[in-house]
């Protein structure tokens, strides 16, 4: 077996004492791992950042085996290393995708979306508003939809102010009735209104966050959310009161 491809590097992890066992988001191939020779030296270390674009040759003698890659820089994103707020977004980006995506499953349209959003890095101003259409995106693309579109309950495209935790479909105040403590805030940043302030961004993140971890990762029998991802949430918090 022998393929070509381009990814974004998620992790890497020792294996034995000169190779790495290397994670990436393929272009063509989904969340794919293989053993890099040599992966821990000088030469090689720096190319193997999380969040790094890499051009790959994968081999193996079935398609099952892990197999090896041949791994050539296409572009480094190490200036994020240097910005903690740009450095945990880029951590809660590859956590999630190493959490959430099946191993070997195509996902082009978020693998695009992705390279998007890493090449926004260090751009502080518009880069988490950038990331909650990332996580938007990124429950779309495994399954779990929002449907902001109309309310769930009287069918009005107008008034839409929560989210039912049950559906992920939008609800107005009329249609919530008695219900209303019952549901999530819907913040109009993901309707796409507004400017996407962080305030509004960090109530967004709640909701995206909770069908992360109530929908997605039950569904799929993982555990908690990572921890990068909070990480992030809570530097974009302290944000808000600097």
């Amino acid at each position: 077996m022998d393929w070509r491809d381009q990814g974004i590097v998620v992790s890497t992890r020792k294996h034995g004492e000169n190779s790495v066992i290397l994670e990436v988001f393929t272009q063509e191939h989904g969340r794919h791992a293989g053993v890099v020779r040599g992966g821990t030296s000088r030469k090689m270390t720096p190319i193997l950042q999380p969040g790094a674009q890499v051009d790959l040759r994968w081999r193996a003698r079935l398609e099952e085996h892990i197999g090896s890659f041949q791994v050539e820089p296409l572009r480094s994103r190490a200036g994020a290393l240097a910005d903690r707020f740009a450095l945990a977004g880029l951590n809660a980006v590859t956590s999630l995708l190493g959490f959430c995506l099946p191993e070997r499953v195509p996902h082009q349209a978020l693998y695009q979306r992705t390279v998007l959003l890493l090449d926004l890095l260090g751009q502080n101003e518009i880069w988490p508003l950038g990331y909650l259409r990332w996580e938007m995106a990124l429950l779309e693309d495994l399954g779990f939809q929002l449907d902001l579109s109309a309310c769930a309950v009287t069918g009005a495209r107008d008034g839409l102010v929560y989210v039912s935790p049950k559906t992920g479909r939008a609800v107005t105040a009329a249609g919530a009735g008695d219900w209303a403590d019952r549901l999530l805030p819907l913040p109009p940043v993901m309707l796409g209104q507004g400017a996407g302030e962080d305030a509004e961004v960090y109530a967004a993140l709640g909701v995206t966050g909770y069908f992360l971890e109530t929908k997605l990762a039950q569904s799929q029998s993982l555990r908690a959310l990572p921890e990068a991802r909070a990480r992030f949430v809570d530097k974009l918090s302290r944000r808000l009161g600097s």
